[in-house]
């Protein structure tokens, strides 16, 4: 069950790392907000049929359905709102820095002190940022700056959904934080953004690839994965998601990335990875 699930989860980051590119064309549409809502809440319809018949939603699910969903209306609004501003490659790395971020969440929400390694692999992680992010200079790209803020914030989700979501149906949750997520970022979209900016082909495009396949099908499975395989396995595989993003980026929109930025990249992933080694030997000795 557990080489499924790490095998699951590859295929996640995948999906998610081609999402970016996805993304960038939306984010050249400049449709943020109401781009995100329609994704999200159909990405919530698909899933609707594929809920468990006779699954009853206690009052502690909806709860937790409405703050994932708040939680991640943030990181995604943040993410989107971004992408115009910089690269795809930057945006998947910086968002990639969730994972460094975790530990210090879970310190500060359930006191669960943070060990030596976050606090090495935060440091590493900074680096790595300066060097993607202002390629050596002093100054920081406005896109890039929402990336990071957005990595805390999916970082965040990333604690809710390990602490609170493992205790509900995985496709019933998945769909009702869909939902809560949509439903904001489209509120937000009618008040800024012209709702014509949906009707352009690259964009009903775009908006396909995310519903159905980075959310609807990524998310969902994310959920279903991370019941089955240790954290540690989930967040060095998930960090690929920035890997595939940057790939993406050059394949498809011919981004390049200066050979700085490259070393930025390499950084960030080598404190992804070390942010996660503490965890290895635990691991190991409990499979034995």
């Amino acid at each position: 069950m557990r080489l499924k699930a790490n095998i699951t989860l590859f295929v996640v980051a995948f999906i998610w790392g081609i999402g970016f590119v996805a993304q960038g064309i939306a984010g050249q549409y400049h449709i943020a907000y109401l781009y995100n809502g329609v994704c999200f809440m159909l990405a919530a319809l698909i899933l609707l049929p594929f809920i468990p018949r006779g699954t009853k939603i206690s009052p502690g699910q909806w709860k937790w359905m409405c703050v994932a969903g708040g939680v991640l209306c943030m990181a995604a609004a943040l993410q989107q709102v971004g992408i115009p501003h910089t690269k795809i490659a930057n945006a998947g790395f910086l968002t990639s820095l969730y994972v460094v971020f975790t530990p210090f969440l879970l310190w500060m929400g359930f006191h669960e002190k943070p060990h030596w390694i976050d606090l090495l692999a935060v440091g590493i992680a900074c680096i790595g940022a300066f060097f993607l992010s202002t390629a050596g200079s002093f100054t920081l790209q406005n896109g890039d700056a929402l990336e990071l803020i957005g990595a805390a914030f999916w970082g965040l989700h990333l604690v809710i959904l390990g602490k609170f979501s493992t205790r509900y149906d995985s496709i019933s949750f998945a769909a009702g934080q869909f939902f809560v997520c949509g439903f904001l970022n489209f509120l937000i979209g009618l008040v800024f953004e012209n709702p014509t900016l949906l009707t352009p082909a690259p964009v009903v495009g775009a908006i396909l690839y995310r519903a159905i396949l980075s959310i609807g099908i990524g998310y969902t499975l994310q959920v279903w994965g991370q019941k089955h395989t240790p954290p540690t396995d989930a967040a060095l595989i998930l960090g690929l998601e920035a890997v595939f993003a940057a790939v993406a980026g050059w394949m498809v929109l011919g981004q390049v990335l200066l050979p700085i930025q490259i070393i930025g990249c390499v950084i960030i992933l080598v404190a992804v990875i070390l942010s996660q080694a503490k965890g290895w030997g635990k691991i190991e000795a409990e499979e034995e």
